[in-house]
């Protein structure tokens, strides 16, 4: 039974200089999010979802694991078998810092997916080109990252992971695509990671009912200068 439970989004990885959608110099700066993320853009022009997928795919290639990115291995080495983390990031930075029992809500941009059978196989940092699936030879063949207007299967681990924690960690996350607070008033601890509240503003534009003061605790810091006072508290409620 996990007694941690971190639900972490782009705020994790933007240190590493994984481009984020949302701010100021993000992805949606240089494209609409609904033409290359959404079901609709796919029945559209696959093509250019395609590209656009392979593009992060290769821009990840070279980028490392940051501060928070091996805390959170090494979290799990600490208190074994009593971590369970659920991103939304679609990268690889945990992995690469040794994370173990990791749960990709949206997929990951390292493996394709076949839409006849559903099989799914890791292609790496490939282009994805004329590739076909090796279950069913079909060519029907797409992106593993959920786009708007379909269903995220491994969201049925979010409240399984909540029934069974102690402590809810939001780390990176604004709560615009899941929101973050019924999770923490349902915990019996709650801590919230996360930047500035005006960089956020300035980031995203708002801040409706600042999301942190539904949490126990907060660290208003990027993630890598949060490691320490995240680490203090858990090992206080860890100790509880």
């Amino acid at each position: 039974m996990s007694k941690i439970f971190i639900l972490s989004g782009a705020g994790l990885s933007a240190e590493s200089g994984i481009s984020t959608f949302r701010d100021s110099d993000g992805l949606w700066e240089n494209f609409d999010v609904m033409e290359v993320c959404s079901t609709q853009g796919w029945a559209k022009d696959r093509d250019k979802i395609t590209n656009f997928y392979n593009a992060r795919r290769a821009d990840l290639e070279d980028k490392e694991p940051n501060k928070m990115h091996h805390y959170l291995a090494s979290l799990e080495e600490k208190y074994p078998n009593e971590v369970i983390h659920l991103t939304q990031n679609v990268d690889n930075l945990c992995e690469k810092a040794g994370s173990k029992n990791l749960v990709h809500l949206h997929g990951t941009l390292l493996d394709l997916r076949c839409e006849a059978c559903g099989f799914v196989w890791e292609i790496g940092y490939a282009p994805q080109n004329d590739d076909f699936c090796y279950k069913c030879q079909s060519h029907n063949v797409r992106h593993n990252v959920v786009m708007f207007g379909e269903s995220a299967p491994n969201y049925r681990h979010l409240y399984n992971s909540l029934d069974a924690c102690e402590i809810f960690i939001a780390l990176g996350t604004s709560g615009q695509v899941i929101d973050v607070v019924p999770f923490a008033k349902e915990a019996e601890q709650s801590i919230y990671v996360n930047i500035k509240r005006e960089e956020y503003v300035t980031m995203f534009g708002s801040f409706e009912e600042y999301i942190d003061t539904y949490f126990t605790d907060k660290v208003i810091a990027p993630a890598t200068q949060a490691v320490d006072e995240l680490d203090a508290l858990i090992a206080k409620y860890m100790k509880s």
